[in-house]
């Protein structure tokens, strides 16, 4: 009987956050698919947003999430194999940075984009631009890639590194043509956790990439993300709640493109591990 209630509980918590995800969904779209058009996905805004589209918000989100993935995909799944393949994770140094690194993956945006603002705008003088965001987006992506990488690189059984080495293979092959292709769920998993959160990201984007909606010329420039130009319409704009439906729209089919690419990328990985099999 407790068993049974246990888990009818967990059923009633699973439904209602479908449920509360669906409305949240449902209306979205049936306030937001009447605002997409082609002029709205390939025009510039005008009249703070109210009118026009969102080009050159999507340009710059783009160039944002580009920069912040080109930076903290490497770092990160370097750092983790570090960490589970030259690091002992029971001793005191590797103890001590996977604290850290938990910490550092619940510091609140605000702080980092402070940080940002600081560190990169600030200090190394690249002010507000779209390099400086995706540089503090990176900072937020790094602590959620780094821990997901590394735990899927450890629960990859010992037997299998003693197998490539009685076969003769270097370490590095080991690496990449047994381990990471046996990771790449976990690393799937960390890349969208931190994708997502960094691509719905709205405090840290405001200190770092700036508020023009004028198309950026380069990485230099500064640029509005799409969660940014959301917030803008919301709390800012009168009669901006139309164009920021259309806008939440575009932004929810972007991570979904990011997310089954992803996945896409997972499976070719898992293909590969099959074939070596």
């Amino acid at each position: 009987m407790i068993d049974r209630l246990f888990s009818l509980g967990l059923w009633l918590i699973a439904a209602l956050v479908t449920l509360v995800f669906g409305w949240l969904l449902v209306d979205i779209l049936i306030k937001g698919l009447p605002i997409i058009s082609w002029e709205f996905l390939s025009e510039a805004p005008s009249r703070a947003g109210r009118d026009g589209g969102i080009w050159p918000i999507l340009v710059s989100t783009l160039l944002i999430l580009v920069v912040a993935i080109a930076v903290a995909m490497p770092l990160g799944l370097c750092s983790a194999i570090w960490l589970a393949e030259f690091t002992r994770l029971d001793g005191p140094f590797g103890r001590r940075l996977g604290l850290t690194l938990d910490i550092l993956a619940g510091v609140p945006s605000i702080v980092i984009g402070l940080f940002g603002y600081a560190f990169f705008s600030g200090f190394l003088g690249l002010g507000f631009s779209i390099l400086s965001g995706g540089l503090t987006l990176a900072c937020m992506m790094l602590p959620i890639l780094v821990r997901t990488a590394e735990s899927g690189l450890t629960a990859v059984p010992d037997e299998w590194r003693h197998a490539a080495a009685a076969l003769g293979m270097r370490r590095a092959s080991v690496l990449w043509h047994v381990l990471l292709p046996a990771a790449a769920p976990a690393i799937t998993a960390g890349a969208l956790l931190a994708i997502g959160r960094a691509t719905a990201e709205t405090a840290a984007l405001i200190f770092t990439s700036g508020y023009v909606d004028r198309m950026p010329e380069s990485l230099g420039d500064s640029g509005r993300a799409l969660a940014v130009h959301i917030y803008d319409l919301s709390m800012n704009v009168a009669g901006g709640d139309r164009a920021a439906y259309g806008s939440a729209l575009v932004l929810v089919c972007l991570i979904v493109i990011i997310n089954l690419l992803a996945n896409l990328l997972s499976l070719h990985w898992a293909k590969r591990k099959v074939t070596l099999a």
